[in-house]
């Protein structure tokens, strides 16, 4: 029973990394199909309980969990007073804040 579940994750995996890479290209042509696949990544991954990768979850917005691409739906500014990446969604006016380290930040930690 427990190596068929891992496998149902793993397969769930893939079929989320194909969806999200099939959204992001279909997104330049029809953003409603783009948004739907998005929505059925997303489907997936809670109902198998599932941990994307933090590349996979930036395109998530954290208000209103749709589907946000910049130059889309999204405005990515950088700040030089914070050090920081500012993205909000133009769907539900959310602002994220990634705060920036320098090197020698991480080269202390």
């Amino acid at each position: 029973m427990r190596r068929n579940r891992a496998r149902q994750k793993e397969i769930a995996l893939q079929r989320v990394e194909i969806l999200i890479e099939q959204c992001t290209d279909s997104a330049k042509f029809d953003m409603s199909i783009a948004r739907r696949q998005a929505a059925i990544a997303r489907t997936l991954c809670l109902r198998f309980n599932l941990r994307l990768p933090y590349e996979m979850r930036q395109i998530y917005c954290h208000g209103c969990k749709n589907l946000i691409l910049p130059g889309m739906n999204a405005r990515i500014r950088l700040s030089k007073r914070r050090k920081a990446v500012t993205i909000t969604c133009l769907d539900c006016g959310f602002i994220y804040r990634k705060i920036l380290r320098s090197y020698s930040e991480e080269e202390q930690t």
